[in-house]
Order: C-alpha cells, then sequence, then structure tokens
C-alpha cells in the first residue's frame, strides 16, 4: 500500500520552502521511478529503505541534499519506502544550507558530508522519531534558527527574477541580468550561488517544466504549439529536449507517463 501527502510549510517559511512531502510504501515488490529534473534543490530523508539509482549502480545516502539534476534518473526501492523530503523555493536552499549550491550540481550529497553538525543532528533526530508530523516539526524549528541566525540580501533580487522566468517564457540571461541590476557576470555568479546550476541551463529546465504543465492542463495540444508557447525555438528543438530530460520523445512519454509539472503545478 501507498501513502503519499504533501504537506504546507509554515506561513512564515512559505517564502523558501514550496512544500514537504512524505511518501511511505510497503509494497511486496520493487517500485521503480524516473525522475526528472524539477528546478529545486531538495533535502531527503530516508526513514525507510533506501532507494538504488540505476544509472549509478548504489543506494543513495540515508539522508541527503539533492542538488540541480540536469537529465533524468532511474530508482527503485529496496524494501519499505518512508521518506520525507523538503522542496525549497528555487532561490532559498542556500539561506539554511550556507553553502554555495552549485556544490551540490548534478549530486546526491550525504547530510554528514558537507560538515555541518546541527544538520547532521537534525538528520539523526528525523531517523530516530516516529511520527511524521512530528519530524516536520524539527524541520521547522531547524529552519527558524537558521533564519533568526542571519540575512541573505540577494533573495528579493533572485524572486523577482523567478517571477520573470515564470511569466515570460522567451525571457533570456541578459534580460534576467538587467531585471536583476547586476552586470551579466555576476549575475551569473550570484544565479549559480543561490539556484545551483547556470541562468541557460535553469532555463531549459523551466521550458521542459512549463511543457509538462501545457500537456497537463491540454493532453490534446499539438506539439507545435506547445513549443511555441513554451519558449522553445521550433517542434524538433522541443523534442530533442525532452529526449535529454526524459529519456523520451513527448510522444513515448505520453504513452507511458501523465504529464505533470512539480514545478508549476506548485506555484
Amino acid at each position: 500500500m501507498q501513502t503519499f501527502r504533501i504537506v504546507k510549510p509554515a506561513p512564515a517559511l512559505s517564502p523558501y520552502i514550496r512544500y514537504y512531502w512524505i511518501l511511505r510504501d510497503d509494497a511486496a515488490l520493487p517500485v521503480s521511478e524516473r525522475t526528472l529534473p524539477v528546478g529545486c534543490v531538495q533535502l531527503v530523508f530516508h526513514k525507510g529503505k533506501r532507494l538504488m539509482c540505476l544509472q549509478e549502480s548504489r543506494l543513495q545516502p540515508q539522508s541527503f541534499i539533492s542538488g540541480q539534476s540536469f537529465g533524468f534518473s532511474d530508482v527503485v526501492s529496496t524494501g519499505v519506502i518512508e521518506m520525507i523530503t523538503v522542496v525549497f523555493q528555487p532561490y532559498a536552499a542556500k539561506v539554511f544550507l550556507q553553502i554555495p549550491l552549485h556544490l551540490f550540481n548534478g549530486q546526491n550529497v550525504s547530510t554528514d558530508e558537507v560538515e555541518d553538525r546541527e544538520l547532521s543532528d537534525l538528520s539523526c533526530r528525523i531517523t530516530d522519531t516516529l511520527d511524521n508530523d512530528q519530524c516536520i516539526r524539527l524541520i521547522e524549528q531547524f529552519f527558524f534558527r537558521r533564519l533568526a541566525s542571519g540575512s541573505e540580501y540577494n533573495l528579493k533580487r533572485l524572486s523577482t527574477v523567478l517571477d520573470e522566468i515564470n511569466l515570460h517564457p522567451q525571457v533570456n540571461t541578459l534580460q534576467l541580468s538587467d531585471v536583476a541590476c547586476l552586470s551579466t557576470k555576476q549575475f551569473g555568479r550570484v544565479f549559480t550561488d543561490y539556484i545551483g546550476t547556470t541562468p541557460k541551463d535553469f532555463l531549459r529546465i523551466v521550458r521542459m517544466q512549463r511543457a509538462l504543465y501545457v500537456l497537463q492542463q491540454n493532453p490534446g495540444s499539438p506539439f507545435a504549439q506547445v513549443a511555441y508557447e513554451c519558449g522553445f525555438s521550433d517542434q524538433s528543438h522541443m523534442i530533442k529536449e525532452f529526449k535529454l530530460f526524459s529519456g523520451y520523445t513527448p510522444a513515448e512519454y505520453l504513452s507511458v507517463c501523465a504529464p505533470v509539472s512539480d514545478y508549476f503545478s506548485t506555484l
């Protein structure tokens, strides 16, 4: 039996945390899933058996920071799944992790490897706490302590940049640097530190997520129309990007998956 629950953060944390999700699956047979880039850094706690990453042929860490990814990943269960995941706002994880996010790019980094005693202690407490609602409270207590310990003056700037990206599919990095009131070089550095990937690559992730959202809302939309609406140069460009990010062409993807945008569905 599988249960899946989304939990909204405390109102004071909503500018930084999109949501938490809690998954439990006690299926006797292995459960497999293909994951796509969602545009958000995540903090994952395994309370049950860890997932196996098939591409890397290794288990995920017990608790880890999942950096921005660029491509798909296949995971499979190795027993009873019970996990809690924090999904940060795209620009906000640095506030709590206090490390430039580009260091996690394309990686699942164990919380024990980041030399953060408070974070390691939190991971241990999550493992030892049976009630998942209490686990969320422990996580939020950690976040509130981190908010009280410092400020990040670039958050408002990057929040405005993200609004521009979300509203305008055709926006480019030069226009975004103007929105941020930074030189192109400065903007690239700040963006990569806070978002965890380059502006160009993030725009590609958002284009893919936007296409998934359009197909989610209107499954019968012609691909040429979807490509135009989502900022691709043409239909062949969208097909190429779909293949990179999901392993499928759009038609193949729709034949095996119900399109859901984790990015735009939760804005």
